[in-house]
C-alpha cells in the first residue's frame, strides 16, 4: 500500500510522520523548526527533513504540509503566517518543497489538518458530523459535514476561533472584537491571570488562586458559547479538543462541557459530546499525508476554494471606484 509523507510546520518544531492510507503510522518525530532563521532556514529545515523520513519509512506516493496561516491553493504560495516571522508572503512554499522531496506536495491549514486526522482516524471516526478545536497560543478550528472537510463559499468555514462570542470585546488579531480566540487563547487566559504562561494559569487554579480560577473560567465561557453556537448551527456528533491547552485535563473539560450543555436548550444535553483529541502532537501531520491523498491531480476538490478567496480580499482596492 502506498506511503505518504506528513508535515506540520509550527513556530518552534516541524513533527513528521510517515503512514499508509488509512492513517497507520510507520514512523514520526519531531525536528527544531528554525522559524527564527526565516522562510530559507526552515524550507531547508522541512525538506532534509522530509528526505530523512522518506529514506527511513518510504519510499513515498506524495506529501502534505501543515501551514500555520493562508496559502494560494493554485500557486502554492504562501499569503502571510502567524507566529513565524520572517518574509513569508509570496514565499513558493509548495514548488520548493516539491523540488526538495521530488513527489507532489499538498498544502493544508495546520487546524483543518488536525479537523481531518481526528475525524477520519482519531476520536471523530464513524461519525458524519465533527467539529475540531486546537487550543493553544491560537484558537484553530475546523469542520467536517458529511465525510468531508467545510471550506463554505469563501473559503473560511470552519473558522470557529473567529467567531464573536463578546460584543466589543478585545480586538482578535484577525481584527474583529471579541472572537473567541482573543479571550480564550493561552496567552490571553495568562494574561488575564497575571501570570507569563497558560501552565502557570492551571498551577494557579489547583492551588486555589482566585486570579487564576477567574482567569480559567472567563476563557470556559467564551469557549462555551462558541462550542453552543456550533452546535445550533452545525448538529456536530462530535466535538474533539486538541492543543496545548488541553494539557489542563478535566480542569478545562468538565466544566466546558457543563457550560456548553447548560446553553444548548434544542439537543438533550446527553447528546453533546465532547471530547479531547486521540492522535496526540502528530495529528497536524497525520491530517497533512491524509489530504495528500488525492493531491495534486486526483480527488483534491475539498481544498479548493479555502485560499483564493482569502487572497483576493487582502490585496483588492480598498477604495471606491472613481466617477466618471
Amino acid at each position: 500500500m502506498s506511503a505518504l509523507l506528513g508535515l506540520d510546520l509550527g513556530g518552534t518544531s516541524v513533527q513528521w510522520v510517515v503512514v499508509d492510507a488509512e492513517g497507520s503510522v510507520a514512523g514520526s518525530g519531531v525536528v527544531a523548526s528554525r522559524a527564527g532563521e526565516g522562510p530559507d532556514a526552515v524550507v531547508g529545515v522541512l525538506v532534509e527533513t522530509g528526505r530523512q523520513a522518506i529514506a527511513a519509512h518510504g519510499p513515498v506516493t506524495a506529501a502534505g504540509l501543515g501551514v500555520p496561516g493562508l496559502f494560494d491553493f493554485g500557486t502554492g504560495e504562501v499569503v502571510f503566517f502567524t507566529n513565524l516571522p520572517g518574509p513569508w508572503e509570496g514565499v513558493p512554499l509548495r514548488s520548493m518543497l516539491a523540488d526538495g522531496l521530488g513527489v507532489p506536495v499538498t498544502l493544508i491549514n495546520d487546524a483543518r489538518a488536525f479537523t481531518l486526522a481526528e475525524a477520519r482516524v482519531g476520536v471523530g471516526r464513524g461519525c458524519r458530523t465533527v467539529a475540531c478545536l486546537t487550543l493553544g497560543t491560537g484558537v484553530g478550528g475546523g469542520l467536517v459535514i458529511d465525510g468531508r472537510l467545510h471550506f463554505g463559499a469563501f473559503g473560511i468555514g470552519g473558522e470557529l476561533g473567529h467567531q464573536t462570542v463578546q460584543p466589543g470585546g478585545p480586538v482578535c488579531g484577525c481584527g474583529n472584537p471579541g472572537c473567541m480566540e482573543a479571550l480564550a487563547r493561552g496567552p490571553a487566559v495568562a494574561a488575564a491571570a497575571g501570570v507569563a504562561s497558560f501552565e502557570e494559569v492551571i498551577a494557579g487554579v489547583e492551588a486555589g488562586d482566585p486570579r487564576c480560577t477567574a482567569a480559567l473560567d472567563g476563557a470556559i465561557e467564551a469557549l462555551a458559547v462558541g462550542l453552543a453556537n456550533v452546535v445550533t448551527t452545525v448538529g456536530p456528533e462530535r466535538i474533539v479538543l486538541g492543543g496545548g491547552m488541553m494539557a489542563a485535563g478535566d480542569l478545562l473539560l468538565e466544566p466546558l462541557r457543563s457550560a456548553v450543555r447548560r446553553k444548548v436548550t434544542l439537543v438533550p444535553p446527553e447528546l453533546v459530546s465532547i471530547v479531547a483529541a486521540s492522535l496526540g502532537p502528530i495529528a497536524g501531520a497525520v491530517g497533512a499525508a491524509l489530504a495528500a491523498l488525492g493531491s495534486p491531480a486526483g480527488d483534491a476538490a475539498f481544498l479548493m476554494g479555502e485560499i483564493p478567496s482569502a487572497v483576493r480580499r487582502r490585496t483588492r482596492d480598498p477604495r471606491p471606484p472613481r466617477a466618471t
